[in-house]
């Protein structure tokens, strides 16, 4: 079973759903990416199923991947969005999981102010209180590698994923620095990596052929069982296809007991989706 460890799907903008122009300008392109559309791809792929989170650009609203994961129970989960400089955030955290199809919390600090976040003390109070209630978090925070390790130091029993390698968006095929950065956090047992959205950062054309020493070397450090797959399909010029085979078909170092990890049963395990 493949399972996409993150997919972005969103309706297109209404005046009763407006997206805000502080976070547009980080709109994936398309007008709109429906769970159907997102649904017909993962079919014409082979992919099973797939971990949804909402987009930057809609804000840190959960309810359209809740509602597709209720309506497709077999194939959905959601990593939801939490507004981290919210008082009123704190008291979600302990109900968070009760909530149908949520599976976790996804946060970003790649930009600011978000990006200061990790620093200034305003995140200080979610890794404890997601330890506390059990929730896997997903991280995107390219510039701040280091500090995710120290929080998983800090906090041994919340499991963490680092999202797209550490890649920040718009870094191109000059990935060896920001591998370097997250290697060092593969003696973390309580962080993950997800490997997402790769061929977004190169400018070679499928199979990809820059991106597997990268991969290997990940692997070979965290394990396949920390090492999960994910599309990121909306970002991608190739086809959802491709980034799949990518895994399946072109990195002759993953046997297939590898494969069964990367593509779906070590996410599935890490967030208790089984």
């Amino acid at each position: 079973m493949i399972t996409d460890g993150q997919a972005h799907v969103w309706p297109a903008e209404t005046p009763e759903r407006p997206w805000s122009e502080e976070r547009r300008q980080h709109a994936h392109g398309p007008a709109s990416y429906t769970v159907d559309e997102l649904r017909r791809d993962m079919t014409a792929a082979g992919v099973d199923r797939a971990i949804l989170v909402p987009p930057l650009a809609e804000g840190d609203r959960n309810d359209y991947c809740l509602q597709a994961a209720a309506e497709h129970p077999e194939q959905f989960r959601v990593m939801g969005r939490i507004d981290v400089a919210a008082a009123a955030s704190r008291e979600l955290v302990p109900g968070w999981l009760e909530q149908p199809g949520m599976l976790g919390i996804r946060v970003t600090f790649s930009r600011n102010p978000p990006a200061s976040w990790l620093e200034d003390g305003t995140a200080d109070w979610l890794w404890p209180a997601a330890e506390k209630a059990g929730i896997p978090i997903m991280v995107f925070s390219p510039f701040k590698i280091r500090e995710v390790g120290h929080i998983a130091e800090r906090h041994p029993d919340l499991r963490l994923v680092i999202d797209h390698l550490g890649f920040a968006t718009g870094l191109m095929d000059d990935l060896d620095p920001a591998i370097e950065r997250l290697l060092p956090l593969a003696a973390l047992p309580n962080v993950a990596v997800k490997a997402s959205g790769l061929p977004a950062y190169v400018s070679d054309p499928y199979p990809f052929p820059s991106l597997h020493p990268r991969i290997e070397r990940v692997v070979e450090a965290f394990g396949p069982r920390r090492v999960f797959w994910g599309s990121d399909a909306s970002r991608l010029s190739c086809s959802y296809d491709e980034v799949r085979r990518l895994f399946t078909d072109e990195l002759d170092f993953l046997g297939p007991d590898e494969l069964e990890w990367i593509m779906g049963r070590g996410l599935s395990e890490w967030l208790g989706w089984v």
